[in-house]
């Protein structure tokens, strides 16, 4: 902790938010709504956090009573940012998983059986980070990164998809297998209503039809 870092509390639960030194500041408070759904579905679950940032989806699903939590992040600046964010809800970072790795890669690599009843994406609108092999563009490559996040699924397992790119267009028609519900209206706060900060889909995995792959 540094002289700039202050410890806030959302939904019960408390994140080290940090005022000084990062452009963002450790919580995105547009996506409250959103985390609160997550956490109610999370009791029992595996759960995946790609993109996970500073950990708050991953600390919500664990204290809503998650199995276990992965979360992937290329940053282990953050990946220790959302330990601590454990930490200090009296969660144990060891009983979870903290991956340090591409969040695009990650599930590509990944075996494709069911490892997941749970997951969020919330990934940057664009990327050129120069660990990685390709430049990211949520518009272009956000059905792949959904379809391979699919195939780790179990049957009926959630995905939530959110996006912060004003002008993106899903391509359900990459998406076959999934029962895709746009969430956007239920998990903007009052305080952002006019704002249109992010837009949110709620997708679940069918039962054993596979997702469509190219």
């Amino acid at each position: 902790s540094t002289h700039s870092s202050r410890i806030v509390s959302e939904g019960g639960l408390r994140f080290e938010v940090n005022l000084a030194d990062y452009v963002d500041t450790g919580l995105f408070l547009d996506h409250r709504i959103t985390r609160d759904m997550f956490r109610a579905e999370a009791s029992g679950k595996r759960v995946l956090n790609l993109f996970a940032y500073t950990g708050s989806f991953s600390v919500y699903a664990a204290a809503g009573g998650a199995a276990r939590v992965t979360s992937v992040d290329l940053s282990s600046t953050y990946l220790d940012w959302a330990r601590h964010n454990f930490r200090i809800n009296d969660l144990t970072p060891d009983a979870h998983t903290f991956v340090r790795a591409d969040a695009v890669d990650f599930p590509e690599a990944a075996d494709a059986t069911p490892q997941y009843d749970l997951a969020i994406i919330d990934p940057p609108t664009f990327s050129n980070s120069k660990r990685t092999s390709e430049d990211w563009d949520i518009q272009r490559h956000h059905a792949a990164l959904i379809r391979n996040v699919a195939r780790l699924m179990s049957a009926g397992g959630i995905i939530f998809f959110a996006t912060n790119f004003r002008r993106f267009k899903l391509d359900e028609s990459a998406m076959a297998g999934l029962q895709i519900t746009e969430i956007t209206e239920r998990t903007i706060p009052e305080d952002f209503a006019n704002k249109r900060t992010h837009r949110c889909w709620r997708m679940e995995v069918g039962d054993g039809t596979g997702v469509a792959t190219e």
